[in-house]
């Protein structure tokens, strides 16, 4: 692979740099006679969370370790796999820029779902017009509950979500959740009133788009509550870098975000933050309760991202 480069047309360092890693990354998975499962199993017994599509990219050169947590698996592959170390960690480039750090943005970076990579899991689930058409379901109500394990993973994120029907016939919601870069994407359990329609994954964007289906056709104005969970196995379970969010396309009414910490894993700080389509953003600290839960509120918000993040 080449780029354009000022006075002439060279070899991408980076490029190069994340074959070369890819390369000794594949040969030390051939030579050690392990498969992907196994290798998955062992990082998981040292603490370690990477889904084998994760593995399979890596080693292919399709996408390559950047964060934190992906580095830190990256040392324990080169115990596991019994070579020296540094012999991986060394190959790879540095992270691609990602713009400001945490603290001086609202959040981590913003949770977008191009078309280029939605609509092909929209094909398939039957809703291929679902970014152009009038939605006549309007999300009146939602909670979501973040539930944060021992190890500092993510355990589960359970959703209660209240619509109403702008037209006759409505009888199902389309659910998008991005669960991050290697984690495997987390089990869907519907839990009132709803059950599981068609159901897509995409491994390498770490994307699940599904169909809620209603227990029966709503009516023009008719009111609906549905209740799911998104369960993650473990331990140990997908670290979620310090912060959860949603992202909203439309206005909601009300939007209430819970987090809770287990007793081993309890932030020194808590925050709330948002940022509105047209940029303005907020932040303000929140107080744990006597639970180890912390919440925050945001009436009449959208279209942006609105969540809790934390200290680790």
């Amino acid at each position: 692979m080449a780029r354009q480069q000022a006075g002439g047309t060279g070899p991408d360092p980076v490029a190069g740099a994340r074959t070369a890693f890819a390369s000794a990354l594949r040969r030390a998975i051939t030579d050690s006679g392990l498969s992907l499962d196994r290798i998955q199993a062992r990082l998981r017994a040292r603490g370690t969370a990477v889904s084998v599509t994760a593995l399979s990219y890596w080693q292919s050169g399709k996408r390559q370790p950047e964060r934190a947590g992906s580095l830190a698996a990256v040392r324990v592959l080169e115990e596991i796999l019994d070579v020296p170390a540094g012999a991986l960690l060394g190959l790879l480039p540095p992270p691609r820029p990602r713009g400001a750090s945490r603290r001086d943005r609202a959040g981590e970076e913003p949770l977008t779902f191009t078309r280029e990579v939605l609509q092909p899991l929209l094909d398939r689930v039957g809703a291929p017009d679902a970014l152009d058409q009038l939605h006549q379901l309007k999300l009146v109500g939602l909670h979501d509950r973040c539930v944060i394990a021992a190890d500092g993973g993510q355990r589960e994120v359970t959703s209660r979500a209240v619509f109403q029907a702008a037209a006759d016939g409505q009888d199902r919601w389309l659910l998008v959740y991005a669960q991050g870069d290697e984690a495997p994407v987390p089990a869907l359990h519907p839990v009132r009133n709803c059950r599981t329609g068609r159901v897509e994954v995409d491994e390498e964007h770490g994307i699940l788009v599904a169909e809620l289906l209603f227990e029966h056709p709503l009516a023009r104005g008719e009111t609906h509550l549905i209740e799911y969970t998104l369960a993650n196995s473990g331990p140990p379970y997908p670290q979620c870098r310090a912060t959860h969010y949603r992202e909203f396309r439309r206005s909601v009414r009300e939007y209430l975000l819970e987090v809770r910490f287990d007793p081993e894993a309890v932030p020194s700080r808590c925050w709330q933050y948002s940022r509105a389509a047209d940029g303005t953003s907020a932040r303000r600290g929140l107080r744990l309760d006597s639970s180890h839960s912390v919440h925050a509120v945001a009436l009449d918000f959208g279209p942006g991202i609105f969540g809790i993040d934390w200290d680790a």
